[in-house]
């Protein structure tokens, strides 16, 4: 299916979370924690600490998905009823039937709660099983533990490191980018079975 045919609607939800279209008056539903809770961009290459920062990241990011390039979500924590932050799709290639999954941000109140696992295992189920992906790949800073480790925890393998790969944000040092992934036979075959059972 050629990338003008990414649905523009997408609503995934389970009993725990709702990830839908990230719109740009999502700024004040996301806004509390860009102020108030800078060090969740520390190795992000672009920051949305700050409303003015915020206001532009969204804004490539609605950009890029008029470009169809990406497809950004806003992510709402049903038990609480907060807006827990913003993941999602981009480089997506449909013609080689990839894409990646990444630009993954939640205030801390939703960190080690289980709400990434219940937004992974929806991701990547639509992007396996309606979309027909046959690979889906994750990057990180390969000095960001606590991603690579949330990643690996998914069923995520790692690929390699790409050494010096980009700048970082602000400073003269590059950054080493870990590479990960999930193929379609994993996932069917135990993948999505084992991040169920941890739901």
């Amino acid at each position: 299916m050629p990338t003008s045919q990414f649905p523009q609607d997408v609503i995934l939800e389970d009993e725990m979370v709702l990830l839908r279209a990230l719109q740009a008056t999502d700024v004040n539903n996301l806004l509390d924690i860009s102020l108030h809770e800078p060090e969740t961009w520390e190795y992000s290459l672009v920051r949305a600490n700050g409303k003015e920062n915020l206001e532009n990241y969204i804004q490539i990011a609605l950009k890029n998905k008029e470009d169809q390039t990406e497809f950004p979500f806003i992510v709402l924590d049903k038990k609480s009823g907060k807006y827990a932050g913003s993941t999602r799709f981009y480089d997506i290639n449909m013609g080689f039937k990839t894409l990646q999954l990444g630009y993954t941000w939640y205030g801390k109140d939703f960190r080690g709660t289980g709400l990434n696992k219940h937004c992974k295992y929806l991701l990547l189920q639509f992007a396996f099983e309606t979309l027909g992906m046959e690979r889906v790949e994750f990057r990180a800073d390969n000095n960001n533990q606590r991603s690579i480790a949330a990643m690996k925890s998914i069923g995520c393998k790692v690929e390699g490191v790409m050494r010096s790969h980009m700048p970082t944000l602000g400073s003269d040092v590059r950054r080493d980018s870990i590479i990960l992934s999930i193929l379609k036979y994993e996932w069917f075959d135990e993948v999505k079975e084992n991040l169920k059972s941890r739901l």
